[in-house]
């Protein structure tokens, strides 16, 4: 168990604490402001540890916990009945056994979704008794191949289990709803669901500390009016929203990262979930000054998570690579420093051991 990982209701205040302090006027210039933390930053384990077990899985919460995770990330899709569960995409042919059960071969299909042909097996095609039957397995075994002694051995959690473990453990949940613009349009809408599970375990009060993220905008407008948490608007390095695409809105996500966005983001936000290479750009391959990102919306009165530190060399810049195989371990540290440097208040990351360890450094040396 590392040092820094805090109580939950710890983990509460000093969220409250940040997003106080940024709703108050600005005293410095951005510059200024992104120099460093406004509190002590917080670790998620993206997806659990997802760099040591198949992610979305009990066992890769618990191991995130264990490594000094303030927060555990379940993204959510929807079963054919309406539970919700932990999956990065309702398309689950790479992160389940599905394709070595013959009794659900009929359902391999081809579906639609956010515009693009998907081929799979859909969560949205199973009930939750018929689901529970298969089992995860890593989804990057070339890359992880450490990770596939764990195939076959874990569920398909659901997001109440989730809140059960993170509640049991002392740590917060950070969930995200996956398609929610698709899930509607087949009526199987993430928000109240969702809004329901939080409420019924009465997830919303100081103890327990939540943030519920997306890609869209719409559902967490919607959720702005539904329920009192915390709302991080997810930020990708190219593109736009998928409920604009939908809707006709030209904005993209470059659109909202400018200070108006950020302050129309501010409305009904209170974070900003970005892809690392928006808060420190890439040049030819190595990562640049930082942007104007983390101080333009610490302007805005918006918290600042980033995403996602992972430890192999292909996923980072040129300058935090050691060696020449894209599948080695990178200086993950080094990463991790720097976007502390850069003013985040979060980090999102796969091996959150040692981000963990890079933090206690950084805060030691503060």
């Amino acid at each position: 168990m590392t040092s820094r990982k805090a109580p939950a209701a710890t983990l509460a205040l000093a969220l409250a604490a940040t997003l106080a302090s940024l709703s108050a006027p600005a005293t410095a210039a951005p510059a200024e402001a992104a120099e460093a933390p406004l509190v002590e930053p917080v670790l998620i384990g993206h997806r659990g540890a997802s760099g040591y077990r198949p992610e979305h899985t009990i066992a890769a919460y618990e191991l995130a916990i264990a490594q000094g995770a303030d927060y555990i990330e379940p993204d959510l899709v929807s079963t054919k009945d309406g539970v919700l569960v932990a999956r990065h995409e309702n398309e689950i042919g790479g992160t389940t056994d599905v394709a070595d059960h013959p009794e659900f071969a009929a359902r391999r299909t081809t579906r639609t979704i956010d515009g693009r042909p998907v081929t799979g097996w859909f969560t949205e095609d199973f009930t939750y008794k018929e689901l529970r039957t298969l089992r995860a397995k890593e989804r990057l075994p070339q890359v992880r191949p450490d990770n596939t002694a764990y195939d076959g051995q874990e569920r398909i959690p659901t997001l109440d289990e989730v809140i059960k473990l993170a509640r049991r453990e002392g740590v917060g949940i950070y969930p995200e709803t996956k398609h929610p613009t698709y899930f509607d349009a087949i009526g199987l809408s993430l928000e109240e669901p969702l809004v329901a599970a939080l409420e019924k375990r009465k997830w919303d009060d100081a103890d327990d500390p939540v943030i519920i993220q997306s890609f869209e905008t719409a559902n967490l407008r919607d959720l702005d009016t539904m329920i009192d948490v915390p709302l991080a608007q997810l930020v990708d390095g190219t593109g736009k929203p998928y409920d604009f695409t939908a809707a006709g809105d030209q904005r993209t996500y470059t659109d909202l990262l400018t200070p108006a966005g950020l302050a129309w983001i501010a409305t009904y936000a209170d974070g900003l979930g970005a892809h690392k290479d928006r808060v420190l750009p890439r040049t030819d391959g190595a990562t640049t000054v930082p942007s104007a990102v983390v101080g333009d919306a610490h302007d805005a009165g918006l918290i600042v998570h980033v995403w996602t530190l992972r430890r192999e060399n292909q996923f980072m810049a040129t300058n935090f690579r050691i060696g020449t195989d894209p599948n080695a371990p990178g200086d993950l540290a080094a990463e991790a420093r720097a976007f502390l440097d850069a003013g985040v208040d979060g980090i999102f990351s796969d091996n959150p051991d040692l981000v963990a360890r890079e933090m206690d450094r950084v805060l030691a040396e503060r």
